[in-house]
């Protein structure tokens, strides 16, 4: 670095030629935001990847994109954490939607929630016992979707229109 500012004669010419090294001219900015979004985009969390390491994951990429001049509001971020989950959290992740409100809920927030739920044993290989032992963590039509989900999965039954989900918490 300090052969690029050597030949400057003042400071201030040390601080604008640091300035453009480090963070490029108009056109390298974009460059650089363009990739960090599409990093944003596609990030997914990745098999045997710890959540805390997935937070960490997905904070960098969201602190890159801020630093370089884009932000994105909380119910944004939310929906992409859920989005970029394993399928085997939907159910969870619709429960959160439905009873959260996604602009107020910080990120660092979701992801304690997540590692809550987790600390629950709210896993895939855990939702039978989770139906039949702790039917209270959920409310009573999100048991019946986890039930038709889990019907559909082994072909046995067809899963219920939406309108008639919606009666089933209700009862």
């Amino acid at each position: 670095m300090f052969s690029k500012i050597i030949t400057c004669a003042t400071t201030k010419e040390i601080w604008e030629k640091l300035i453009q090294i480090c963070e490029g001219n108009d056109e390298t900015k974009e460059n650089k935001l363009t990739v960090a979004q599409q990093k944003y985009e596609s990030i997914m969390m990745r098999e045997g990847e710890t959540m805390t390491e997935f937070d960490e994951r997905f904070s960098d990429v969201v602190i890159e994109i801020t630093s370089l001049g884009k932000e994105y509001n909380n119910r944004e971020l939310t929906l992409k954490v859920m989005r970029a989950l394993p399928r085997e959290w939907d159910v969870k992740t619709m429960a959160m939607r439905e009873s959260k409100d996604l602009n107020k809920l910080e990120l660092h927030d979701l992801f304690l929630q997540i590692l809550k739920l987790m600390s629950l044993n709210w896993r895939p290989d855990l939702r039978d016992r989770q139906l039949n032992n702790q039917p209270r963590l959920l409310p009573q039509h999100l048991n019946s979707v986890l039930q038709a989900q889990e019907n559909l999965q082994n072909n046995s039954a067809t899963m219920p229109c939406p309108s008639s989900l919606g009666s089933l918490g209700n009862s």
